[in-house]
């Protein structure tokens, strides 16, 4: 379907590589990209009709602008919306902070940056199965050079999709742990500080996930985690808070998300 598309749309190439993960195939098509911006989009994921048009206008508009993303929501598997929606807002002024606590761009679908940044701080991380695109954004972000640009409008659609998510959290536990070192390691003096609240977030984050996929004890043992790094976040941050009166009334919790999201459904990885 490809080939015969691009055969009739000269602007357009089809490239093939040999499964190398993610990063991978990323890195390759960056590689061989010919325009000054880039733009990812998964397989399973969608873009509203006009998102590339609003976010090419932004970066050519200001040149200080080096990232720019839009709110995002949710849809099921079968292409159904739910009402869960990424805002996009990072919870803090300093853009290094609230990367370090959220991925506040949701998704690797979301983001249309500058090639020169992949120039400035590099490729995505191959060896990085997961959370390649937060080390991507914090790395931008440690520059203080570039601007994130948000745009409050909904005009991503990520998928949440059937999957093995017990090991897919168990992987995603270990990849943002070695992405929060590699920050501690690139700029100590700015990311110690904010380790512990940087730590109750992510913990808070595979809870939720934990919860989705419906497995309780493990949605439990992560939400205490993250009470013990940091539980102020709960009272700074409605969505925080929200996940730990989830898991206090699990059991109602988990048949609601399923009835959102479809039978045996968990976030997408």
């Amino acid at each position: 379907m490809v080939e015969d598309f691009c055969k009739s749309n000269q602007q357009f190439k089809l490239l093939k590589k040999a499964n190398g993960g993610l990063s991978s195939a990323r890195n390759y098509g960056i590689d061989h990209a010919k325009g000054q911006y880039i733009a990812l989009l998964d397989g399973d994921d969608i873009y509203s009709k006009d998102k590339l048009a609003n976010h090419v206008a932004h970066l050519d508009n200001d040149p200080s602008i080096g990232v720019v993303y839009s709110a995002s929501k949710a849809i099921r598997d079968d292409g159904k919306p739910t009402f869960f929606i990424l805002s996009g807002k990072p919870l803090y002024k300093d853009l290094l902070t609230s990367l370090l606590c959220k991925n506040f761009i949701g998704h690797g679908s979301n983001g249309v940056f500058r090639r020169c940044l992949i120039d400035e701080v590099g490729n995505f991380d191959e060896s990085l199965p997961s959370s390649e695109d937060l080390d991507f954004w914090l790395r931008v972000a440690s520059t203080r050079r570039w601007k994130f640009h948000r745009e409050k409008a909904i005009l991503s659609y990520y998928r949440v999709r059937p999957s093995g998510l017990s090991f897919n959290i168990s992987r995603m536990r270990k990849c943002n742990e070695q992405v929060l070192s590699m920050a501690l390691d690139r700029t100590p003096k700015s990311v110690a500080p904010i380790l512990p609240k940087a730590h109750a977030y992510m913990f808070r984050y595979l809870a939720r996930l934990s919860l989705t996929s419906g497995d309780i004890p493990q949605a439990r043992e992560y939400i205490s985690k993250s009470l013990s790094y940091d539980r102020s976040i709960f009272i700074q941050d409605p969505r925080s808070l929200l996940t730990l009166i989830s898991i206090i009334i699990s059991p109602i919790t988990t048949v609601t998300l399923r009835r959102i999201l479809g039978s045996n459904s968990t976030a997408k990885p």
